[in-house]
């Protein structure tokens, strides 16, 4: 006999609980916490009592709550105990999942692993009773064991008692004589007897050694499941032997299944083919220096505040518009994804994690549109590594998933970037568990995604969920490295503190280089930025350079477009000289220079203005050259004098129709003065970051659990306390009291003189009843005040609410 499992296996039958309710009352306040801690849906509303607990915990949504979070080895004693007889001793549920005792086959540990499993599923309140009486929760027996409609996980199928159910009697003692037992007097003890030869292992070995070869090659089929099958009005000559014999038996007219007696006898007694007792384990796939790790994990982090600052930054002029059910359309994204030179699905990660972070939210206008939010300019202001660390600890607890952008949902239509239907509860739990896992290895390591796909499945392995899991991992995988958490695969140092709900920012901030307050100017009309450039040096030089390339050192192209662009922003040909001057480490080239210097003496020489527009120039031969060059014909310009042009146009189409023409016309106010094109960054109303959806009730604190365990208990005296019985109406359990005013009057005062306790019925103002154990102190004004053992507290009660009072027995005073 195996050592029991827990404290309850040595409990003897007289001792044993009774029930749920018995099994959890019999618990210490430690075990019945971390029960609710687990199980955080039986809190919702706290259950009055012991036997309300009992009653949640077996509720239909309560279990499969609980099972879907159990490893498999804990899932598969849970299947096994379904399948085996109730109550089950400890040695039958180990034979079901180790095998016999003994027995030649290989033991993978799981006679090692089950006293944890089995304690796994005591503390869930999933199983009960000691370990000669193991029972499974009744609604998860039901969930879990076999049936026509719903098979077993673990392949097995119906017992000789339940295949036999609707079969006449007559047809009983027909397989009863044809497997060579005696006849019986009625069906109920020939299914026993045949259920006893089944169970047997000699006399089922002997009966099987007379089945043809070629019926062992159909129990093969069905030994490990499915066991049903389908037969011909007219089978075989093997088929009908084992039919004959109970071997299959009918399920219906063309199916018969493999009983579930003679699976386990083939099986060796084993519940399932593999059992997997041990969880898979992680190795490290690759080892790689802690510092080469950390370094390219700064890098990506580095990469991933200019990436996010671009997309943000691209959208505060005109952002795209929300979708009229929500989110980014396909169009936008492609438009994103181009902006920030990468593929959709990076792109759409990059929104979602901006929107996490509350930079980037809907600004709720009539033509809603995205924006960026005021969060974003004072995160613009934080340190690079404070940055980081914004949207690291947005990251890790999102629900938001960008994976499933492009996906369909359950109608067919398509997952848009920021829509409403991106939330997965288990997103948070899964991404953190492989950081986990990760941070399990030597520093420096990396695991192989499928060692790591491979532990995940194991550790909740219940069906419809472990899919979108492995593809959460996937994602994960992915997302910490484009972010920075990882380097190479690895969990890099500032990773890890994240993890750990430590500041990153410290660890970070060594690794990220110093932002430079210099360019190097050459020849080629181009800047080379040798790092991150200074805040108020990358806001100027975005104006006056185009972004030609990225990486360790950003790229900025110098074109008559970009030079217009920045002289349109208000600055003069020598502010621009004299801002390369003082931020370039090397002098600034001619052509540079000359490309400035041409676009400014070209910048303001046209006047466009409102007439509906018109344009003015001091030299009457460009105005000529205008209108007699063929381009000019859809602005509908005419001469209204000669240094002045007419146009039907907007002035808006007329200086991009100018411009298109090789001119640098420049915009003016009704007094002649140069408009400065300057466009206004568009915020939106302060926005929070979204909220992560919780998979089911939050997990309740140690407060709020301690309190909750006090008040079950108080409950469960009220409800359970041995009261004196009054000698005029007896004291009916499960009853409030009933006794008269006078009386309840009496008692109270009695018990507030002898500082004893009393049980009291109480109906509130709202017409709910309770009971409750109270010690009274004070009676006056019609009110009892005493301190109250279910609610943990001193409140005062109306007399004419109190149904009835009763003493408590002596050994409960």
């Amino acid at each position: 006999m195996p050592e029991p499992s827990s404290a309850a296996g040595s409990a003897t039958a007289s001792s044993a609980p009774r029930s749920l309710a018995e099994a959890l009352r019999a618990r210490d306040d430690a075990s019945l916490a971390a029960l609710l801690h687990a199980r955080p849906d039986l809190l919702g509303p706290v259950p009055g009592d012991m036997t309300q607990l009992a009653t949640r915990a077996g509720t239909r949504a309560s279990v499969v709550r609980a099972l879907d979070r159990l490893d498999r080895f804990a899932l598969q004693t849970a299947e096994a105990l379904a399948v085996a007889p109730e109550p089950c001793p400890y040695p039958v549920l180990e034979s079901l999942l180790a095998g016999e005792q003994g027995s030649t086959g290989e033991d993978n540990g799981a006679r090692a692993e089950l006293p944890r499993a089995l304690a796994t599923l005591r503390d869930q309140a999933l199983v009960w009773g000691d370990d000669e009486r193991l029972r499974l929760v009744r609604t998860a027996r039901e969930l879990l064991a076999p049936s026509a409609g719903r098979p077993s996980p673990t392949g097995l199928g119906p017992t000789v008692a339940e295949a036999t159910s609707g079969m006449s009697p007559t047809r009983v003692q027909e397989i009863v004589a044809a497997a060579g037992l005696p006849a019986t007097h009625d069906p109920v003890s020939a299914v026993t007897a045949l259920t006893g030869l089944f169970a047997d292992p000699e006399r089922m070995s002997a009966l099987l050694d007379e089945a043809p070869a070629e019926a062992h090659q159909v129990l093969g089929r069905l030994v490990w499941g499915p066991p049903y099958g389908e037969v011909t009005p007219n089978p075989t000559a093997p088929v009908r032997w084992l039919r004959d014999r109970g071997l299959l038996l009918p399920a219906s007219a063309r199916t018969v299944v493999l009983p579930r007696e003679v699976a386990l006898h083939l099986r060796g007694g084993l519940a399932h083919r593999v059992t997997e007792p041990v969880a898979p384990a992680v190795p490290a796939d690759r080892e790689h220096r802690p510092q080469l790790v950390d370094a390219n994990a700064a890098g990506q982090a580095l990469e991933a505040l200019s990436t996010v600052e671009e997309l943000v930054k691209s959208w505060e002029h005109t952002g795209p518009p929300v979708l009229r059910a929500g989110g980014l359309s396909v169009r936008d994204l492609k438009r994103t994804a181009a902006t920030l030179d990468t593929t959709e699905a990076t792109a759409a990660f990059w929104i979602e994690l901006a929107y996490a972070a509350g930079l980037l939210a809907s600004d709720g206008e009539a033509d809603e549109r995205y924006a960026p939010t005021p969060a974003f300019d004072d995160w613009l202001e934080l340190p690079p590594a404070e940055r980081w660390s914004v949207l690291a600890a947005a990251w890790l607890p999102a629900t938001r998933t960008a994976g499933l952008v492009g996906d369909q949902d359950s109608k067919g239509r398509t997952l848009s970037a920021l829509g409403p239907e991106l939330d997965r509860s288990a997103a948070p739990e899964v991404r953190r568990r492989v950081l986990e896992l990760l941070a399990a290895l030597p520093e420096g390591g990396s695991a192989a995604p499928d060692a790591l796909l491979a532990r995940l499945d194991w550790e909740r392995p219940v069906r419809g969920t472990s899919a979108l899991r492995a593809r959460l991992a996937q994602w994960t995988l992915t997302e910490a490295e484009v972010l920075g958490v990882t380097g190479r695969g690895a969990l890099a140092a500032h990773g890890r503190a994240l993890l750990e709900h430590r500041d990153p920012a410290p660890l970070l901030a060594p690794l990220l280089p110093e932002p430079v307050d210099h360019v190097l100017l050459q020849a080629d009309l181009t800047a080379v930025a040798p790092g991150p450039l200074r805040r108020a040096l990358g806001d100027v030089l975005a104006v006056l350079a185009d972004v030609e390339s990225k990486g360790g050192a950003t790229v900025y192209r110098f074109t008559p477009g970009s030079v217009r662009r920045a002289l349109d922003s208000g600055r003069t040909a020598s502010d621009l000289h004299a801002f390369l001057a003082e931020h370039s480490i090397t002098p600034v080239p001619q052509p540079l220079a000359y490309l400035i210097d041409d676009v400014a003496r070209r910048h303001g020489h046209l006047r466009v203005g409102a007439a509906s527009s018109y344009v003015r120039c001091d030299d009457d031969g460009m105005l000529n050259e205008i209108l007699a060059d063929k381009r000019s014909a859809g602005l509908g310009l005419r001469r209204l004098a000669p240094t002045v042009l007419a146009a039907q146009a907007e002035p808006g189409a007329l200086l991009d129709g100018l411009r298109a023409m090789g001119y640098a016309p420049a915009a003016e106010s009704r007094t002649g003065d140069v408009l400065v094109a300057r466009a206004d960054a568009h915020r939106t109303p302060a926005r929070s970051a979204p909220v992560p959806v919780p998979d089911g009730p939050p997990v309740p604190d140690a407060m709020l659990l301690a309190a909750a365990v006090r008040a079950i208990r108080a409950g469960d005296l009220a409800a359970t306390a041995v009261r004196k019985e009054p000698a005029t109406t007896p004291v009916v359990a499960g009853e409030l009291p009933r006794t008269s005013a006078a009386e309840t009057l009496a008692t109270v005062q009695a018990a507030a003189l002898t500082g004893s306790a009393v049980w009291i019925g109480y109906v509130n103002a709202d017409g709910a009843a309770s009971q409750r154990v109270i010690d009274p102190v004070r009676v006056e004004g019609g009110f009892v005040t005493g301190y109250d053992h279910t609610a943990d507290e001193v409140r005062t009660y109306a007399l004419h609410r109190i149904t009835g009072v009763a003493e408590l027995a002596e050994e409960h005073l």
